[in-house]
């Protein structure tokens, strides 16, 4: 099973035991119907899959876009894709790409100034996390995490969808989010208990997936430095798929009590074609938290 290193920044925890984790997964198998290249290599820049419906599919193994433009930007050789296959489509030429794209370890890394507009509380409670190594992020103790930093997570998530709903599920601590599609309303977020994935609905708009969520619980992690989200938090995801190896992907938050306006990053994924979740049991043997120390 994957195990933490004994370190004290949460970035650092998951990047080692992503390392670690990529070498105990299931072997590539084909999926069906995929489109191909000549060589038999899956084709990412082919078309995207429709369900009976007529609806983007949008299932599939996906991981952050990172690195250059067809790049993999995830330690594996430049220009191959998994298993030594093509490289990921380049990041899509319009959409999201007129935002930046969203960090792991700093929302805003590709922001100007490289800061969120964070009301004054927020800054001070986000230097103060920063400056406590970031010790007390869920993450480090095999806690789940925000939605909207799943999304740039180095370890990959799934989407499993139907007519009913879409399910997501998060290789880290193996979290499990549920996006209905059947129609109903988004619950009043002082009427239900306070979610770690919060409540999120979706509907189709075209091609788009537009997903609303809210029922956060308090003061949560959306970065490894620390930035904050409240329960007062309304997050927008508009989620495309342009090509078979493409999903793009743009995040909103609309959090007055914790930011000076709303603001949108992009968090492009890419396809890990024929490929699987590993199980991902955080909390087994790890023997790290004793170790995560602050000043």
């Amino acid at each position: 099973m994957p195990k933490r290193n004994v370190i004290a920044i949460a970035a650092v925890v998951m990047f080692l035991t992503f390392s670690l984790a990529i070498f105990a997964q299931w072997p590539l198998f084909p999926t069906p119907g995929a489109p191909k290249l000549a060589n038999g290599q899956p084709d990412l820049n082919g078309p995207a899959p429709k369900t009976a419906d007529g609806k983007p599919d949008l299932s599939g193994v996906w991981s952050p876009q990172r690195g250059g433009p067809g790049g993999q930007g995830d330690g594996k050789e430049q220009g191959k894709g998994p298993g030594g296959g093509p490289p990921p489509p380049p990041a899509p030429s319009n959409g999201s790409t007129r935002f930046p794209q969203g960090g792991f370890q700093n929302m805003a890394q590709n922001m100007p100034g490289g800061l969120l507009p964070y009301q004054e509380w927020a800054l001070k409670l986000r230097n103060e996390r920063l400056a406590e190594n970031s010790k007390d992020h869920p993450d480090a103790h095999c806690l789940p995490l925000n939605p909207v930093q799943l999304w740039v997570h180095p370890q990959p998530r799934k989407f499993i969808q139907n007519a009913r709903e879409i399910v997501m599920l998060a290789e880290p601590n193996g979290g499990t989010r549920q996006i209905f599609t059947d129609g109903r309303a988004l619950p009043n977020k002082d009427d239900v208990q306070p979610w770690w994935y919060g409540y999120s609905v979706g509907k189709w708009e075209g091609d788009t997936l537009i997903v609303e969520s809210t029922g956060f619980l308090d003061n949560g992690w959306i970065d490894e430095n620390g930035s904050p989200i409240s329960n007062e938090a309304h997050v927008t995801e508009r989620i495309r798929r342009p090509n078979y190896g493409t999903l793009e992907v743009e995040v909103t938050v609309n959090d007055p009590k914790t930011y000076t306006r709303p603001w949108t990053v992009a968090a492009n994924q890419r396809l890990m074609p024929d490929d699987e979740l590993i199980e991902f049991i955080c909390g087994e043997n790890n023997r790290s938290t004793p170790h995560l120390v602050g000043k």
